[in-house]
């Protein structure tokens, strides 16, 4: 069975674990000092946070799968979408091994498939992450075109 995976970047963990405990009325599965992660079954969802220096909102989403059949059926979904898909295979991320590949959707917005194969003693160092994460650079959700006028951008991108 498959889980819907989110991951929030967030600016105060001990903050936002109250609040998604709240929430979801459970406590974390996994807490270290700048990760947290919900393993859900009402709904079914692997809910993580973590202070890992990007902007606050949301990171990325992902569809977790059980087993190897699983992940190859996602896999040929993910071909099937359209769209670059990056293989990362074999890596540590989250405190957590595991094999996975990404893909953007036509928003921009970064979905990880996966399979968590054990544990880690580490988040992971990120570098797996960052090279196939990103297949193009986004702009900001806030800012429009460089084609329209100046005065209908918001006030966001006047930085």
């Amino acid at each position: 069975m498959k889980r819907l995976h989110i991951h929030m970047a967030v600016e105060d963990l001990p903050r936002s674990i109250g609040f998604y405990s709240a929430l979801f009325a459970a406590e974390p599965a996994v807490v270290k000092a700048d990760y947290a992660k919900w393993m859900l079954e009402d709904p079914r969802v692997n809910f993580a946070i973590s202070t890992r220096g990007r902007q606050p909102g949301l990171d990325h989403l992902g569809i977790q799968v059980e087993n190897s059949g699983e992940l190859q059926e996602v896999y040929a979904r993910l071909h099937k979408a359209g769209g670059e898909v990056v293989e990362q295979g074999a890596t540590a991320c989250c405190y957590a091994k595991s094999e996975k590949s990404w893909i953007d959707d036509p928003a921009g917005i970064a979905w990880e498939t996966f399979l968590t194969t054990g544990e880690s003693t580490d988040y992971g160092d990120g570098s797996g992450e960052r090279a196939v994460r990103v297949a193009h650079e986004k702009q900001s959700a806030c800012c429009v075109p460089q084609a329209a006028s100046a005065a209908s951008a918001s006030a966001c991108c006047d930085s």
